[in-house]
């Protein structure tokens, strides 16, 4: 799934944020809305990653899913 299918069903797949990432809050998914820098920065954020480290986690996270 790339990103702009990510974007149009991300009322779908933000479940399965959840369950990957449980620190984000529903307000910041809907925040957020499926873009990828957003929720690259939320990780970084959230669970104190480097921004390189926090850009594959969410790479890996979309090939899985």
């Amino acid at each position: 799934m790339n990103w702009t299918q990510i974007e149009g069903s991300w009322k779908q797949f933000k479940g399965k944020v959840r369950e990957g990432w449980g620190k984000l809050t529903e307000q910041e998914l809907d925040i957020i809305a499926g873009k990828r820098d957003q929720i690259v920065g939320k990780v970084q954020k959230k669970y104190g990653k480097a921004l390189e480290r926090a850009k594959k986690g969410v790479a890996r996270f979309r090939r899985k899913h």
